[in-house]
């Protein structure tokens, strides 16, 4: 058992400069760079080509209500169907929560698993066991931090065994945070356990933590149980420093902010090639003058219109640099919609869905189908949309807690979404049964939705990942999903 001080791995923190003579990217350790690199180069041969495709594995911390969502009960019981009517949506037959309209427009595009399921109602398993795909709790597990003896994350797995299509980025990255619990603990499943440290993906971490307040900050922030605490985040993705001894405020103008840039990067450009710079130095200055990957983390001064195609908040801003580090070569961008527990709608459960939540998720996730469909990177980019669980049939009410009710746990059944990289939209896979409760036909499992992600990576299914005592473990544990391709 490990305490979560021993996972503090490297990541891009938000206030953090690191100065190379004139040199800054906030956040980045040149270490882990490296690191990165090295394990692409000495374990690269062993690696399959793969189909150079991509995944963006969307995370619902907290368990997405299936009933209030994607898998709507329209004849079951009032204390059942909830508050929400279904709409019809592009293709006949398929109906979805009404706070969803822009995804309904959108149909052709996505499919449903309506019939996942596993065992756990518990938040700290059921994290674990949906990013990493594996239902067994591992040995030794302890839902209240991370352990070596943890399964890898999905997100793992693929920075280990895929190639990054991109000099400069990882295979792998994960963003805007970690998930961290409202106590201050970090959720198990989220790193790479057995496979050890530097085997981690990426944690760009561009969304501060905030105990009380969840949901697509600025715009749509609430708190579970009104406790009133302020919430003043800012969404700060990695972005160049400035050179030092410059005031902010005197770039008034975006050219001249472009200007210094560019001379900043010149001069980098001029010391590397004296070897005054060491390798490492040299990766961060590689980086550094990448125009994709600048362009990648750059969403907060993106063009007005694209934030607010997306949606000018951490949803919005999340999604569309997953879709420029897509596009920059990364292979596998998980994207947390929320910080821990967002999602945790045991209570005003239906106002928090209708104002807070679905909005923002429905504007920015058809904004990325639309986007990567316009520039013909949907039919090789999976798009994949889960919780830890999903949410109780029957509406209950804590009234200790919360002035209205939701749903509790419920690792039974849930919908997971599934979009682009060779998915049939307009289908559905599996069924509840007319509770929403159970599968009642074609149950799937965790195992097999991380097989389809590791099979659209291109991952062969003999392929194996090693510990750090380099004995070597399978990575698939199930079949890819039928009937979805």
């Amino acid at each position: 058992m490990h305490n979560a001080p021993s996972f503090e791995h490297p990541r891009i923190a938000r206030r953090t400069m690191l100065q190379a003579g004139s040199i800054g990217l906030l956040g980045l350790g040149m270490n882990h760079l490296a690191g990165l690199r090295e394990a692409a180069a000495a374990e690269g041969s062993a690696r399959p080509a793969g189909k150079a495709m991509a995944c963006i594995y969307i995370f619902l911390s907290g368990g997405l209500a299936q009933h209030d969502s994607f898998d709507m009960k329209p004849d079951a019981p009032d204390n059942i169907r909830g508050e929400f009517k279904p709409i019809a949506t592009k293709t006949p037959g398929i109906q979805i929560c009404e706070h969803l309209p822009m995804l309904a427009q959108q149909s052709d595009r996505w499919a449903l698993v309506r019939s996942l399921t596993h065992p756990s109602n518990e938040h700290s398993l059921g994290h674990h066991i949906m990013l990493t795909g594996r239902t067994p709790a591992p040995p030794g597990f302890t839902p209240n931090a991370p352990s070596h003896s943890d399964w890898p994350s999905i997100a793992a797995i693929a920075n280990a065994s895929t190639t990054s299509r991109s000099n400069n980025l990882p295979p792998a990255v994960v963003l805007p945070e970690r998930l961290v619990h409202n106590t201050g603990r970090v959720i198990p499943g989220q790193f790479a356990g057995q496979m050890g440290r530097r085997r981690e993906p990426w944690f760009i971490e561009a969304s501060p933590f905030h105990n009380t307040s969840y949901g697509a900050f600025p715009q749509y922030q609430f708190d579970h149980q009104e406790r009133g605490k302020p919430d003043e985040r800012i969404f700060q993705a990695p972005s160049l420093s400035l050179p030092q001894g410059i005031d902010p405020k005197r770039f008034t103008s975006r050219t001249s902010l472009l200007a210094a840039l560019q001379q900043q990067r010149a001069a980098l450009d001029r010391a590397a090639s004296t070897g005054t710079f060491d390798r490492l130095r040299e990766g961060v200055i590689s980086l550094l003058t990448d125009e994709k990957v600048r362009y990648a983390f750059d969403v907060t001064n993106a063009d007005e219109r694209v934030q607010e195609r997306y949606g000018k908040n951490s949803f919005g801003w999340s999604l569309l640099m997953a879709r420029r580090l897509i596009e920059a070569g990364v292979n596998l961008v998980q994207v947390n919609l929320g910080n821990n527990e967002s999602w945790d709608t045991h209570g005003e459960a239906f106002p928090h869905l209708k104002d807070k939540l679905l909005p923002p998720t429905d504007r920015a996730v058809s904004a990325l189908l639309a986007d990567l469909a316009e520039s013909g990177l949907l039919d090789s980019t999976l798009i994949v949309m889960a919780g830890e669980f999903g949410r109780t049939p029957k509406i209950t009410h804590l009234p200790q807690h919360y002035k209205l009710p939701g749903r509790d746990h419920w690792g039974a059944v849930q919908t997971v979404f599934f979009a682009g990289g060779g998915v049939r939209g307009g289908t559905v896979v599996g069924s509840s049964d007319r509770m929403g409760g159970y599968p009642a036909s074609d149950p799937q499992t965790p195992e097999n939705m991380a097989a389809t992600i590791y099979q659209a990576l291109g991952i062969p299914a003999t392929a194996v990942w090693h510990d750090q005592a380099d004995r070597p473990h399978p990575i698939y544990h199930g079949e890819p999903i039928s009937g979805l391709m």
